[in-house]
């Protein structure tokens, strides 16, 4: 079977979702990447569209909370609402049976409800629960079971509703040009009916009994592979007790929050701290450090985990991950 990928072009959900089509491949299974410029080794096909939202990762950067969200929302739509247009062609002039789809991409299983095709999502990031039994992703609530409770979950779930509709303009006039008869007030409605997959272990999700029933959790789908890679400046390691800190690839352009990282680790003179800071800052702005202090744009996350005695991270699902799975302690400092 030839199995195609929508996924958004971030090594956030790129990494895990390659790591799960190694696997498919190894099963004898056809994988192609669709929208993806790169797709760390695998089969891919570029976008004939711009990338709308890493076109605005820089503005984003700075952001947090709601305002980073809107912001994201709306390039995501903007984007899928170009792919939509041409991704039934795309699908059967690659000879694809089955489409994988990150939720990230929002309303992609819209090409294969039109083609009558199968079609199955995988969360690279947290899943989302459209249900109001337990708080969507986006709050930092806590998980309650009281009438109050509820009634908040679902006004949350009304708002991202809210969200959703004010940039899918696109994407319903594709609905509506294909004759699909959506339910846009719930975004649930259009979950794959054969599987939708998680990488959160059902261990550190929130107690529920409304999950449908092709819904399952699986646990991480890293495999080390294919990712691109980094120099570092290995020969600088103290052995010392290592600090790695890094604030993910979207949400990083916050100058304070590493210098309030910097500042207190600067007072253990005993620990060594790696800082990596992506693309939008410059180490310059990060201010004076120690000397052993390792300032990189990017590190082998990976690699220095397994010599890492805590990590400092913006709690993303895949850094979280990856840090429990080397038994790492963590400190979150979430956008």
């Amino acid at each position: 079977m030839k199995l195609g990928f929508l996924c958004p072009n971030i090594p956030g959900h790129l990494n895990p979702m390659t790591a799960l089509a190694r696997h498919l491949q190894a099963r004898n299974h056809e994988v192609v990447f669709l929208y993806s410029p790169s797709a760390n080794g695998l089969p891919c096909i570029p976008a004939p569209e711009k990338d709308h939202f890493n076109e605005i990762t820089p503005e984003m950067s700075k952001l947090k909370g709601g305002d980073a969200s809107s912001l994201a929302m709306r390039a995501l739509m903007t984007e899928m609402g170009a792919i939509l247009k041409t991704l039934p062609a795309m699908i059967r002039a690659n000879g694809i049976d089955a489409l994988l789809i990150d939720p990230g991409r929002f309303y992609g299983e819209l090409g294969a409800m039109q083609l009558g095709m199968p079609y199955i999502h995988v969360s690279n990031a947290l899943h989302l629960d459209y249900t109001g039994y337990t708080p969507l992703s986006l709050y930092d609530w806590p998980h309650q079971t009281t009438p109050e409770a509820l009634a908040r979950n679902r006004e949350g779930v009304a708002k991202f509703v809210k969200l959703l509709q004010s940039g899918n303009a696109g994407i319903r006039a594709y609905a509506e040009s294909a004759r699909l008869r959506i339910d846009w007030e719930d975004p649930g409605s259009t979950l794959s009916p054969l599987a939708s997959i998680t990488q959160v272990p059902r261990a550190f999700d929130f107690e529920s009994s409304h999950w449908p029933s092709q819904f399952r959790h699986t646990g991480p789908f890293h495999d080390g592979k294919g990712r691109e890679k980094v120099d570092f400046p290995w020969e600088r390691l103290t052995g010392e007790p290592l600090i790695y800190a890094s604030m993910g690839t979207i949400l990083n352009g916050r100058v304070d929050v590493f210098r309030t990282i910097v500042a207190a680790l600067a007072k253990h003179k005993d620990l060594q701290l790696v800082l990596s800071i992506a693309d939008q800052l410059d180490p310059e702005q990060i201010g004076p450090v120690p000397n052993d202090v390792i300032i990189v744009k990017r590190a082998p996350q990976l690699e220095l985990l397994k010599q890492t005695a805590v990590c400092i991270s913006h709690a993303g699902l895949n850094t979280v991950l990856e840090s429990l799975a080397q038994g790492v302690p963590q400190v979150a400092i979430p956008v």
